[in-house]
């Protein structure tokens, strides 16, 4: 399928109801096994894109990286914000999104009037005024421009773990999956940067007892995916 790049029809549509300020959100991290979930928040205004953006995960790392200092001059405004592997184990994932988004929307210089989120399930909620889009990284230009600024972030932040968890190739998986991060995990255990909450300890007899849970309201204990 021929590359189509994102645009702002989204933002047009919420502008001409009465949003001066749009923003665009977009998160990375969600399915790591280890390391923080990042929001970005970018604001865009209506400029041609950088040539190339898209969604992060359609983009090679080195194109990232040579896109995310061009995009940072280019917007408007941007924000990051993050949830700790800890806060992570403590709220839940969705708690944990919502706390990083709300920390990257207050770091903007100026608080927007809609934000556009990716994807169709609203982490966010009030008091902001949301727009759900489902692949809003392809397709919405200020989400596009917040997944690479997020992306290119939180992997260098990995990247900087790694020398000090030498054999968990946090340089190369950013904290999620892969097979090289399993054998580590089997022989040297989760790190503190790990979420010890997550279902991949079940299949790890050796440090299952490192486990924890979360307790809901009614008392149930949970444990997530991953």
């Amino acid at each position: 399928m021929p590359y189509q790049p994102p645009t702002h029809r989204v933002e047009r549509s919420l502008r001409r109801t009465g949003a001066g300020v749009v923003v665009g959100l977009d998160e990375v991290g969600r399915g790591a096994w280890a390391g923080p979930v990042t929001v970005g928040a970018a604001i865009t205004g209506q400029r041609r894109p950088p040539e190339g953006l898209t969604d992060s995960k359609l983009l090679t790392p080195r194109r990232r990286e040579q896109l995310a200092p061009v995009l940072a001059d280019w917007v408007t405004a941007y924000a990051l914000g993050q949830a700790s592997a800890l806060e992570c184990d403590e709220l839940g994932m969705t708690a944990a999104l919502r706390l990083a988004a709300t920390r990257a929307l207050e770091a903007l210089p100026v608080r927007p009037d809609a934000v556009i989120l990716d994807g169709k399930h609203d982490y966010l909620g009030g008091p902001w005024r949301v727009r759900t889009v489902i692949k809003g990284d392809q397709s919405c230009v200020c989400v596009a421009a917040a997944s690479v600024l997020a992306k290119v972030h939180r992997d260098r932040q990995m990247s900087e773990l790694a020398p000090e968890f030498p054999g968990y190739a946090f340089e190369d998986n950013a904290g999620y999956p892969s097979p090289v991060h399993r054998a580590a995990l089997e022989e040297l255990g989760p790190t503190a940067h790990h979420r010890l909450s997550w279902a991949y300890l079940d299949a790890l007899p050796r440090w299952r007892h490192l486990k924890r849970t979360r307790e809901t309201g009614d008392g149930e204990q949970l444990t997530l995916g991953f």
